[in-house]
């Protein structure tokens, strides 16, 4: 089977790569149509090609600048139209994401079956406000299939954007375990030093993620650092900074982007991952904590309730707490700081779920499972 999975604007390359080689393990001819990841190295491809057609020129200029939005977009009906063209050979075209989904809807390869899995697109809709899952519709009109991370994502994809429930298929995220086998090297220079436990908030740092609601919680604790790394984006961040003062511990902020190879000593150091979010279906940064291994205390929204509960020998695989509650929140993080038993039970119960349900071998089975369905109609 001839599958190519598509990121134009690269925006997904660690779950865009991963899929790829669990695909081409399982016997699929596999390759990856995207642009040139501009932040940093992307995993090795293991298995399949890779083209890097979108966005050949400006992708090679510095991220943010006008002329590099005033190029791509120049650029953007070009790639998709070379897409179209490139697609026919293909059996399954599988979109990770569209960067101009509206537009796309008529630039679209015809003969191929199309599946679109659904990235951000909830969140996306929500913050364009009313009717913000209308944009994208004809794009989801033409795909066969639509992928939700989660049953959460599924019931919403129906209500919110009309897609019919027997096009939508649930596939989870998977754990990124080639981050857990990268070598370890130091801590960043910004959070050498620590001495008691450590509490990790990871990730771009938007509003939804809750990072003030987490350091009001940490307010209420003693004994242990605070790390919030990642780059902010749309958040006060001399609020964070007057919170982070009213704190008896030590909070430390990384605000840059952090590369992969930085990871492995990052989320090795931290006891604790923290997922204080306002809403999510899904979470990178929760499968990169659960292939590390890692004690992971998360507010009860979105997809996250389907991970705590996954089949774990009758264990919960996550700590949910309400979201929005920095008292409920504090309680549980001193709770399974305080108790080494049970944040090392925790943490088996996250490595056993990314090596069993949420392992990428396991994903791309679903996912074959549903490129074959779709050829035999």
């Amino acid at each position: 089977m001839r599958v190519q999975i598509v990121d134009p604007a690269a925006q997904t390359p660690p779950f865009d790569r991963a899929l790829s080689a669990a695909l081409a393990r399982a016997g699929a001819e596999v390759e990856l149509v995207t642009s040139r990841f501009v932040h940093g190295a992307v995993p090795p491809a293991e298995g399949y090609a890779v083209a890097e057609t979108f966005y050949r020129r400006s992708s090679g200029l510095s991220s943010g600048s006008v002329r590099r939005r005033a190029l791509g977009l120049a650029e953007h009906v070009p790639g998709m139209l070379r897409h179209r063209r490139d697609a026919g050979g293909a059996d399954v075209v599988h979109y990770q994401w569209l960067t101009l989904a509206a537009l796309d809807a008529a630039l679209l390869p015809s003969a191929p079956a199309k599946v679109w899995t659904a990235h951000g697109f909830l969140r996306s809709a929500e913050s364009s406000g009313p009717g913000g899952a209308l944009g994208p519709r004809r794009a989801l009109e033409r795909m066969d299939a639509v992928v939700a991370l989660s049953e959460y994502g599924a019931k919403r994809l129906e209500a919110e954007a009309g897609v019919p429930r027997e096009r939508i298929e649930v596939i989870p995220h998977g754990a990124f375990d080639y981050l857990a086998k990268l070598p370890r090297g130091p801590l960043p220079a910004e959070l050498e030093g620590a001495e008691g436990p450590v509490i990790l908030l990871f990730g771009l740092i938007r509003p939804y993620k809750g990072a003030d609601i987490l350091l009001r919680a940490f307010a209420e604790l003693e004994g242990a650092e605070l790390w919030i790394v990642g780059r902010q984006l749309g958040v006060d961040f001399a609020e964070l900074e007057r919170l982070a003062g009213a704190a008896r511990g030590r909070v430390r902020f990384v605000t840059r982007f952090v590369a992969d190879t930085e990871l492995p000593a990052i989320f090795e150091r931290a006891d604790l991952v923290a997922l204080p979010y306002r809403d999510a279906e899904q979470s990178g940064v929760l499968y990169t904590a659960l292939a590390f291994g890692k004690a992971i205390v998360a507010s009860a929204v979105g997809g996250f309730p389907e991970v705590a509960t996954v089949a774990n020998d009758g264990e919960d695989t996550i700590r949910l707490v309400p979201s929005g509650d920095p008292a409920a929140l504090a309680q549980a993080l001193g709770d399974i700081l305080a108790d080494d038993a049970e944040r090392a039970r925790l943490a088996a119960a996250a490595a056993r779920a990314a090596a069993g349900p949420y392992s990428w071998d396991a994903v791309a089975a679903l996912t074959l499972a549903l490129y074959r369905r779709l050829g035999s109609r």
